[in-house]
């Protein structure tokens, strides 16, 4: 990268971070489980719901609270149920038609974070019903305030009942739209073990592992505060010591609290302080095959790590004290060693992989473009890298083996 771009880089970088104390973010207000929603709709004054969620979700019966306790209140609800792993412009376009046909007021998203970034799109689009989506992607595009927004994570990782952002795919082009704006924020994040029991294993780890690079990445940026390293520390020492239990045994209430707490955590961090690169690669990869977003997370982590150097060793060295994988008495190099090789260790005790099939070479250009054009210059990465040098990451965790 040369002089010019890496100075507008960390200019841009430098001025965001200089207005973070005075930029309009809030937390969610927490509810501990579904029965507490009845209060909060009366308040709300809601009338009407539209409940986001995909098949699965339904099919393991995880919205039935939720319907009886809106049937209780006399409160009228419409499920959405068709949102996609990684949900398209297509399905925030029908279930923005079922809002409007059903007079709904209320948006309440259950599931992982497809299911509340396919709703808070959903709420940009009620708010600017001539904007399409395509038009919202970026930084504070969405001004206008949602409606009433309420997410109720099934899963414990991707942190989106926490966060300003909203990833949607375009079917046809496979590019995706990160949107972040701070109205996307949910007002209510309901966070209750008992709903991510039925969570299969490989979706535990995935899904954990994306807790654990939202905490990472917000850790090692440029744009931390004393508020967000903490809560990344926490995060990451939450993950390591709950995300085995929890893959093992679902039913592990305790486990299964914790790493909520750690989504959680980790997503008010990297809402602060935002991603790097893994995230970027892993959005590419996403929009291209529809990867699940926690495994190429967990996939591309090591390697991006590794990539930093020595300009990372020191908060590397700190995380892994944290995650109870190095001690204060080894050197930075040391110990940001052990942590890198502490996750590999853990994506191997959860059968996620080192790398990943059908990533096509003839792919590979125009993934590491639009990786690039996400992270440049808006994320506050330890080291800036062209798109030349992305390009590496996708042959490093491509498996061609299949291919010959």
């Amino acid at each position: 990268m040369n002089i010019i771009s890496k100075l507008f880089c960390r200019a841009f970088q430098i001025a965001f971070r200089a207005a973070l104390p005075i930029l309009p973010y809030r937390e969610p207000r927490v509810v501990s489980s579904c029965e507490a929603l009845g209060s909060v709709c009366k308040k709300e004054k809601t009338s009407s719901v539209l409940i986001v969620t995909d098949a699965g979700i339904v099919r393991n019966g995880l919205t039935i609270s939720l319907e009886e306790v809106l049937k209780k209140n006399k409160i009228r609800y419409t499920v959405y149920d068709k949102t996609q792993p990684n949900p398209t412009v297509d399905n925030v376009e029908e279930a923005l038609m079922l809002y409007h046909k059903n007079g709904c007021d209320t948006l309440i998203a259950i599931g992982g974070g497809s299911a509340m970034d396919c709703a808070k799109a959903v709420g940009a689009r009620v708010s600017y019903p001539k904007k399409p989506v395509g038009k919202m992607g970026g930084i504070l595009r969405v001004l206008r305030k949602l409606p009433t927004l309420i997410a109720i994570p099934t899963t414990a990782g991707t942190g989106s009942e926490t966060t300003l952002a909203a990833v949607i795919t375009d079917s046809k082009t496979h590019h995706k739209y990160a949107l972040m704006s701070f109205p996307l924020i949910p007002h209510y994040a309901v966070l209750d073990a008992t709903l991510t029991y039925t969570l299969p294993p490989h979706m535990t780890g995935a899904t954990g592992m994306d807790a654990l690079t939202h905490a990472v990445e917000a850790y090692i940026g440029r744009s931390t505060t004393k508020e967000t390293r903490r809560l990344a520390l926490e995060a990451t020492k939450l993950v390591f010591e709950n995300v085995e239990k929890a893959y093992t045994d679902g039913n592990n209430h305790n486990a299964r609290e914790n790493m909520l707490h750690a989504a959680y955590k980790a997503g008010i961090s990297f809402s602060k302080s935002y991603v790097g690169y893994i995230h970027a690669i892993a959005h590419s990869l996403g929009g291209r095959y529809g990867t699940p977003h926690g495994l190429a997370n967990a996939v591309i982590m090591p390697y991006v790590l590794q990539s930093y150097g020595k300009c990372v060793y020191k908060k590397l060295h700190r995380l892994g004290v944290a995650a109870g994988v190095c001690s204060d008495s080894d050197s930075y190099e040391d110990g940001a060693k052990k942590f890198i090789e502490a996750i590999k260790a853990l994506n191997r005790k959860m059968n996620i992989p080192d790398t990943l099939s059908g990533i096509k070479k003839e792919d590979i250009s125009e993934m590491a473009r639009h990786a690039e054009r996400e992270a440049n210059p808006l994320y506050p990465v330890p080291k800036l890298m062209t798109r030349k040098e992305l390009e590496g990451f996708y042959y490093q965790i491509a498996d061609w083996s299949e291919a010959k």
